[in-house]
C-alpha cells in the first residue's frame, strides 16, 4: 500500500405538471459538457479520450493542456503501472533505448479539494509528498482510489475522466512489469539521477500524441 500511495472522483409529479422546468434545469449542465475540453491521447495499444473539468479544476487542467500544446506528451510513455490501482504516465521518454524524465515547469497549486474523486476513469495529478509539486505526470484510476481523495496529503486533484477507451485503459493495466533503471531528475536540483523504480512495463506503451478535439 505505501508504494501505492507514493506518486510521486425522486420527487414523483403529477401527471399533468409541466415538464419544462426540468428541461430548461438540463440545459446548464448539457451545455457544460458541451464546452467541457476533451483531449485525446494515442497510445500504442489505442485511443484514450478524456473530458476535462475546468470548472472544478481550472488550474490543472490550464496546466495540462499546455503541455499538450507543447507537444509534451508525444512519444513518452506510461512508465507505472498498477493493476488494481492506476495506470501513470506523461513524464518519461525513451532516448537511447532508456527511459529518461523529461524537462517540465514549476509545480503547480494542488486543487485535490475541488469535491472530485479518484474514481476508476478519473484522471488526476501525479505528485512529490509535496502538495504543490504536480507538473506533467498524471495517472488514470483503474479502481476506486478513496485513499488519494483529500483530506489525505492534501489529496491528489482528479481534473477529468476517460470517455472512451476504457478498455484501452484496462489493456495497458495489464501490461506485464517489473524494475528497470529509469534516469529521472531531481524533484529539487533538476540533477539527474539513475534509479531502480519497480512497475516499469516490460515493453514500452507509448503515447504517440496528446491532441484537443
Amino acid at each position: 500500500m505505501k508504494r501505492h500511495l507514493a506518486l510521486l472522483a425522486i420527487a414523483l409529479f403529477p401527471a399533468f405538471a409541466s415538464c419544462e422546468p426540468a428541461k430548461e434545469a438540463e440545459k446548464p449542465a448539457a451545455a457544460a459538457a458541451e464546452k467541457a475540453p476533451k483531449v485525446r491521447i494515442k497510445t500504442s495499444m489505442g485511443d484514450i479520450v478524456l473530458e476535462l473539468n475546468a470548472e472544478k479544476a481550472p488550474i490543472t487542467v490550464e496546466n495540462f493542456l499546455g503541455y499538450v500544446k507543447k507537444k509534451h506528451y508525444d512519444n513518452t510513455v506510461f512508465h507505472r503501472v498498477i493493476d488494481g490501482f492506476m495506470i501513470q504516465g506523461g513524464g518519461f521518454a525513451v532516448t537511447d533505448g532508456k527511459l529518461v524524465e523529461k524537462a517540465s515547469g514549476k509545480g503547480i497549486k494542488n486543487e485535490g479539494q475541488n469535491g472530485l474523486k479518484n474514481e476508476r476513469g478519473t484522471i488526476a495529478m501525479a505528485r512529490t509528498n509535496d502538495p504543490d509539486s504536480a507538473t506533467a505526470q498524471f495517472f488514470i484510476n483503474v479502481v476506486d482510489n478513496a485513499m488519494l481523495n483529500f483530506p489525505s496529503n492534501g489529496g491528489y486533484a482528479v481534473f477529468g475522466k476517460v470517455i472512451e477507451g476504457m478498455d484501452v485503459v484496462d489493456k495497458i493495466k495489464a501490461a506485464k512489469t517489473g524494475v528497470s533503471q529509469l534516469s529521472m531528475r531531481h524533484p529539487a536540483t533538476g540533477e539527474a539521477l539513475e534509479m531502480p523504480s519497480q512497475d516499469v512495463p516490460a515493453q514500452n506503451v507509448v503515447i504517440t500524441s496528446a491532441t484537443i478535439e
